[in-house]
């Protein structure tokens, strides 16, 4: 009987720690991987033939554009809740509605070419949220207008790029069409910027 219940006891034993393992396990779950790798890496496979091959390069134009189209909406919902001044409201309302368009017309592209996008807010998007959120009042609103400024002159550099240097002239079409909208954003986002850094 004595053995029986020192094996018993040795197998119980045994089970708590391998729970207690499996447990603290959970805690070290590797971080899932970037949304825009994983569009990235599967791009990299799935265009890497020869009826494909220029559309590689290409690729990274949309993957870009849905990454940025992906932030603005994000940021643009921030700025709606969180501040109170009248043109940084009126600036991501409009942020939200282009960037929501502007990604569908990517989207359609990216479908009709095989081109794999993000499907969420990549870990850079999350972490300008992030920074964002923790501001408040007239620093909220500065640092809205400064992203939108910062990150439009970004992106219409890489889409001008597009439109004249992409493989394929869907691509460059589609650039070409982004490229009067992005700047009448950058246009409205300085005049935003000029009016908040204006309060003290």
């Amino acid at each position: 009987m004595k053995k029986s219940s020192l094996f018993s006891k040795a197998i119980l034993g045994a089970a708590v720690v391998t729970m207690s393992f499996g447990m603290g396990s959970c805690k070290n779950e590797p971080k899932a991987e970037d949304p825009k790798e994983v569009a990235e890496d599967a791009n990299e496979q799935n265009l890497d033939t020869e009826a494909t091959d220029s559309l590689e390069d290409d690729s990274q134009y949309l993957v870009d554009a849905a990454e940025v189209d992906l932030k603005e909406i994000e940021l643009g919902k921030l700025a709606e809740t969180k501040s109170t001044n009248a043109d940084i409201k009126a600036l991501a309302k409009m942020m939200i509605d282009a960037h929501t368009k502007a990604s569908a017309a990517t989207k359609d592209l990216a479908a009709k070419k095989g081109i794999t996008l993000p499907a969420a807010l990549t870990d850079k998007g999350e972490d300008a949220r992030k920074d964002l959120n923790d501001k408040t009042g007239a620093d909220f609103d500065k640092a809205y207008a400064k992203a939108m400024v910062d990150g439009h002159e970004k992106t219409i550099k890489e889409i001008e790029k597009a439109s004249e240097k992409a493989k394929d002239p869907d691509v460059r079409t589609w650039a070409a069409q982004m490229l009067p909208e992005l700047r009448k954003h950058l246009e409205h986002s300085k005049m935003a910027k000029d009016k908040v850094d204006a309060v003290k």
